[in-house]
């Protein structure tokens, strides 16, 4: 009995091939196939909203009126343990202490703040108590509560981790607190006592002559949204005396710098001479390194921490969930944030789908709007687009951002130069490096971005929302 050389098999009991297989044929066939495909591409629809303006000399510069800031960021904390403890530096955050460079007295004033824990629904601090505090709240949300026309309790705003109250109330000599704070989760509170903050200012001239200056600062004229006030003269029937006014502007207003993506793309002229049918090794190469760098650019207009979105909203301008999720409720507060000619909505597809079951659950079926042949899902006509950039925290949280855009109206605009050398899209080069010794050609691949807030009202932020099921 006869047996294969590869196979302990009887060649007798092997069917007989009479055609030509399928796996044979297919090396003579020429073959349908696809350009390379790749997971990372999206929709990138905030490269495609954002109006680009030209930005020569890569900078672009927002003149605005003067502002009246007197301080209104968040306060960071140190814990040892359960033990929470205001940075001292920290302090310069509060309007009180804004551009107070005492650093000795600050620590002082640090090592006077009690710590104190709520359960949630426990009150912090009492509508008509006495306002005898400075309070900072290091850990936990509160709602801010006053009360309506027929004494009925009103949330006014949520406040969270580093924002303070009272600071202003010690030196303006506010007998009693105008809200009440409630704790809605588990919160730690550092406070400051009026007692403790006037010994220090006693045994400081410089804190005392900051506070008087303070004192001076806050009781000049300004508009609701803090810039100097121009002063105008209505409805007078006769003759009068006319006030003479300016409008003034920021000594120091911000500048923009385009920013910058790079790679150098290297292709083996093997490559590039014997595989070019029927695609073009170098131009598919080319297009998926593109798609990487325009990937990278959005990233960064949501997230970097010069230019980023999320990190050039104003303080005043993000908001906090009341619940948790993404409400309709929520949504509208968000609205009033950017009430002049709101653009969009963004927010991460996850959180889109958080949006639609908490609308759902209260029996309310957001519209769809039209935008270029694409059904979006819209809240009161504003489009929400998905943004897979907008990063979703370990606690399932995330951010909705809405924004007004364009140079006229005053809104969100994305910076570019384009006429660039080597141009091959608006503001991205390729560049040919040349051909190294191992015949690999090298190109740098260039983008230049960035984006500019031009007053703050043109971009709003519902910060910390949950989209857990």
């Amino acid at each position: 009995m006869t047996y294969s050389n590869d196979a302990n098999l009887n060649i007798e009991d092997r069917p007989t091939q009479q055609s030509l297989s399928t796996a044979a044929a297919r090396n003579l066939a020429t073959v349908t196939k696809s350009a390379p495909q790749t997971q990372e591409i999206t929709s990138r629809w905030l490269l495609k909203l954002l109006p680009w303006v030209q930005t020569k000399g890569g900078t672009f510069r927002v003149n605005r009126r003067l502002s009246y800031t007197v301080g209104d960021g968040r306060i960071s904390f140190t814990n040892t343990g359960a033990t929470v403890r205001v940075i001292p530096e920290e302090l310069a955050e509060l309007p009180l202490l804004r551009g107070f460079e005492g650093n000795g007295v600050l620590t002082a004033l640090a090592d006077q703040f009690e710590q104190r824990e709520y359960a949630p629904d426990d009150v912090i601090v009492e509508i008509g108590q006495p306002a005898d505090r400075v309070i900072l709240i290091a850990r936990g949300k509160v709602n801010k509560i006053g009360l309506g026309k027929y004494g009925e309790q009103i949330v006014y705003d949520v406040l969270a981790d580093g924002d303070h109250f009272g600071d202003e109330a010690i030196v303006e000599s506010e007998d009693t607190w105008q809200y009440t704070l409630k704790a809605v989760t588990r919160t730690i509170v550092l406070s400051l006592p009026q007692h403790a903050f006037e010994r220090r200012i006693a045994q400081s001239e410089a804190l005392q002559a900051h506070v008087d200056r303070f004192r001076t600062y806050i009781s000049r004229p300004r508009t609701s949204e803090g810039e100097a006030a121009i002063q105008l003269a209505t409805n007078h029937r006769q003759e009068t005396s006319l006030m003479g006014t300016f409008v003034d502007y920021e000594l120091a207003p911000r500048e923009y710098e385009l920013s910058i993506a790079q790679t150098v793309l290297r292709v083996s002229t093997r490559v590039a001479d014997l595989y070019n049918e029927p695609y073009n090794q170098t131009e598919e190469q080319l297009r998926l390194t593109i798609e990487a760098l325009r990937e990278r650019q959005e990233y960064e207009l949501i997230n970097n921490h010069e230019f980023g979105l999320l990190h050039n909203a104003d303080l005043k301008q993000r908001i906090y969930s009341r619940t948790g999720a993404p409400t309709p409720d929520d949504l509208d507060e968000l609205l009033t944030t950017v009430w002049k000619e709101p653009a969009f909505f963004l927010a991460h597809p996850r959180t889109i789908a958080a949006i639609g079951r908490e609308a759902n659950r209260q029996g309310i079926y957001p519209h769809s709007v039209d935008v270029n042949g694409n059904q979006v899902t819209a809240w009161r006509g504003v489009p929400i687009f998905p943004c897979n950039k907008i990063p979703i925290t370990n606690n399932r949280t995330s951010s909705i951002l809405l924004l007004r855009t364009g140079l006229e109206k005053q809104g969100v605009i994305g910076l570019h130069q384009t006429g660039i050398p080597d141009e091959y899209q608006p503001s991205l080069s390729v560049r040919f490096m040349g051909i190294d010794e191992k015949a690999i050609i090298s190109y740098l691949v260039t983008a230049y971005y960035s984006t500019a807030v031009l007053v703050p009202d043109a971009l709003g932020i519902l910060e910390d929302v949950e989209i857990g099921r």
